[in-house]
């Protein structure tokens, strides 16, 4: 017969035993809130969906890489800056003595503000440029929104830089060609207001009148004005000793032409006539050929003719430069 005493004793014993597997059992069971899966331990997603081992493969956005910090140069470096298609001049022009025929010129400060800041106005002397054959396009009357802008195509696919002597007038008009034409490399000549002899010609104060108010519409469209100018019809047709004397004093150089296209002649000329002009004016080889043409509305056979005008004076053996004070003179 069993005793009282054992029976306790195995009823201990198997209450522990009890305990135990409940403990047990309600340690497996804790809620999903408080204990995840052990594959989200391990590799929980990222906000934006990349796994840990993106995320460390990749820097932050605000990171740079060595390669970034020795290969990119800092925005201001000076090797980040593309070279300007043009020359500014120094306040006291000591800079204007170039050697590229290429190089157009341009002043930062308009001839009043030169005279209130009590900088330089005349230009020093310089000596004319004298290289290869040299070819310059100039084109007259513009800008406006078709032929100047169909000009400066045939320019670029031939790789070709000209210059323009444009109006007051019309740069104000067309403010995004004028922007154009100096972002292509070309350079941008005064051609009076609006190129009204009667007014321009009445005195020389009148014509200094009119430059400078072209002067200041071309400062407000690029932040620069040019020191060549060409005077409507011609210098040799209009000017007297006093307009020579006028435009030196105030540091403006004129260039009038030796070759011309004859694009405004009467009778309705065609491309073909513009062509042998240029041909024949051009044959004997002249060292500096400055050539005119016209770039304003209705000079559509001008850009017709502009392409073979361009291979003809390489076949002479030309280069092609723009006008800068440093052009010899045509004459």
């Amino acid at each position: 017969m069993i005793s009282k005493r054992f029976c306790i004793a195995l009823f201990c014993v198997l209450a522990v035993i009890f305990t135990g597997c409940t403990q047990v059992s309600s340690g497996d069971k804790a809620p999903a809130a408080e204990k995840p899966a052990a594959k989200q331990e391990t590799a929980p997603p990222a906000a934006d969906g990349k796994t840990p081992k993106q995320e460390s493969a990749k820097p932050a956005a605000d990171e740079k890489t060595t390669t970034q910090e020795t290969s990119k140069p800092p925005a201001d470096a000076k090797s980040s800056k593309p070279a300007l298609p043009y020359v500014i001049a120094a306040d006291d022009f000591s800079n204007l003595q170039l050697s590229d025929a290429a190089q157009p010129v341009y002043d930062a400060h308009t001839l009043s503000e030169r005279i209130r800041l009590g900088l330089p106005v005349a230009l020093p002397a310089l000596s004319p440029y004298h290289g290869p054959k040299t070819a310059y396009l100039t084109f007259d009357d513009g800008p406006d929104d078709e032929v100047t802008p169909a000009i400066l195509d045939i320019l670029a696919e031939n790789g070709v830089k000209a210059t323009f002597y444009v109006t007051g007038l019309h740069a104000a008009a067309y403010p995004d060609t004028i922007r154009r034409i100096v972002a292509d490399g070309h350079a941008v000549g005064n051609h009076s207001y609006d190129h009204d002899y009667d007014r321009l010609y009445a005195s020389t104060d009148d014509f200094l009148y009119e430059m400078e108010q072209t002067d200041e519409i071309l400062h407000g469209i690029l932040g620069f004005r040019p020191l060549i100018l060409r005077a409507p019809g011609g210098a040799s047709s209009h000017f007297t000793d006093a307009y020579e004397a006028c435009l030196k004093e105030n540091g403006y150089v004129e260039h009038d032409w030796n070759s011309s296209a004859a694009d405004t002649a009467p009778g309705n000329p065609t491309a073909q006539d513009f062509i042998d002009n240029i041909s024949s004016q051009t044959a004997d080889g002249k060292e500096s050929a400055i050539i005119l043409m016209h770039s304003s509305s209705g000079h559509q056979e001008t850009a017709r003719a502009l392409p073979e005008i361009i291979r003809v004076l390489r076949e002479y053996g030309y280069q092609f430069g723009v006008v800068t004070p440093m052009t010899p003179q045509p004459w």
